[in-house]
């Protein structure tokens, strides 16, 4: 089984109020926010963008979440290193970590357990 496409950008801000504003001027529509500033938008059937304010000392980062139907299914061809193996989430899905030739952090996600 291989991975289906973008599931998600997870982006962290200095300011979730305008950051989610701008989104949503951009024509994404507030799914949910939680209650430690950050929340999920979407717009379509696309990826959806999960935004979470970060402390000010900290440079906020961006990251693209691969979508994988099924955990255990789920084989890395090779040549793919695994950083951590699918584990549940605190949010509900499964989630594993793959690096990148070039050193980059790839998170896949999955639905979780039924």
């Amino acid at each position: 089984m291989t991975t289906d496409g973008i599931e998600a950008v997870f982006l962290e801000t200095h300011n979730w109020g305008k950051t989610a504003k701008f989104f949503q001027g951009l024509g994404y529509e507030l799914e949910f926010a939680t209650d430690h500033n950050s929340g999920q938008l979407r717009n379509g059937d696309g990826p959806y963008l999960f935004i979470a304010e970060v402390p000010a000392d900290k440079e906020p980062q961006v990251q693209l979440v691969l979508k994988v139907p099924d955990a255990d299914a789920f084989r890395p061809a090779a040549g793919v290193e695994v950083v951590s193996p699918f584990e549940d989430t605190h949010f509900g899905t499964r989630e594993m970590t793959v690096r990148d030739p070039d050193g980059r952090l790839w998170s896949l996600q999955a639905p979780a357990r039924q």
